[in-house]
């Protein structure tokens, strides 16, 4: 009986480490292995094996929850290339959070202005609400505000995807030294500075349904 190993998400499934996964072969093998790892399996199996049993369906899970979501398989593979995007996230929230200082968040240059029209939007839309007053009009605005970020949200899926089969096609050269993993550097910095915009747009809709339902 091995020990759960600390392998990685990719390796657990026997896949490589790319991006674009075929999603329903990958549920298929998250049923065989839960079927075969499952604790009630080694009910009557000895202790090591019945931990065993549960270490291994911890990983399972974790493994296909990780791998299946397109963003998050995304962002654990950069963990895995050294890319600590949570990590970025939260030391900026810790210092807000320390400092009092409203946590700074980058505006895409091509949000610039349409950003600041929904901040003033979204504070008319409060100071309304404290009033008691209604505004038909503003609402419709922020309805649209809302309906475009989702249209970049889909975007930004789509141009992620491309990223993937870049970084796909340069993933068989592995070695350090090799010139296809300096080639993957700008492919990995792109896919960081998209999911770090796909970050800010998800937050804008996330602030304008608050506001709308508030």
């Amino acid at each position: 009986m091995q020990p759960a190993a600390a392998i990685d998400h990719f390796r657990f499934f026997g896949l490589p480490r790319k991006l674009n996964v075929d999603t329903a072969a990958l549920e298929r093998e998250f049923y065989r292995l839960s079927r075969r790892l499952h604790p009630d399996v080694y009910a009557q199996a000895t202790a090591d094996e019945q931990r065993w049993s549960l270490e291994k369906s911890s990983q399972l899970n974790d493994a296909y929850r990780t791998l299946k979501d397109p963003i998050s398989r995304t962002m654990y593979l950069l963990q895995l290339e050294g890319v600590q995007l949570e990590e970025q996230s939260k030391a900026a929230t810790d210092r807000a959070r320390q400092t009092g200082e409203e946590k700074k968040q980058v505006v895409p240059p091509d949000l610039l202005e349409e950003v600041f029209e929904l901040n003033m939007q979204l504070e008319e839309l409060r100071n309304n609400k404290k009033m008691g007053e209604a505004d038909p009009a503003l609402l419709k605005e922020l309805q649209a505000h809302k309906a475009h970020f989702e249209e970049k949200l889909n975007a930004l899926a789509a141009e992620l995807k491309s990223y993937w089969d870049e970084w796909d096609a340069l993933a068989f050269h592995a070695h350090p030294e090799s010139a296809g993993d300096a080639a993957r550097v700008p492919v990995r910095d792109k896919m960081v500075d998209l999911l770090n915009r796909r970050s800010y747009i998800r937050n804008l809709v996330r602030d304008v349904n608050e506001a709308l339902e508030n």
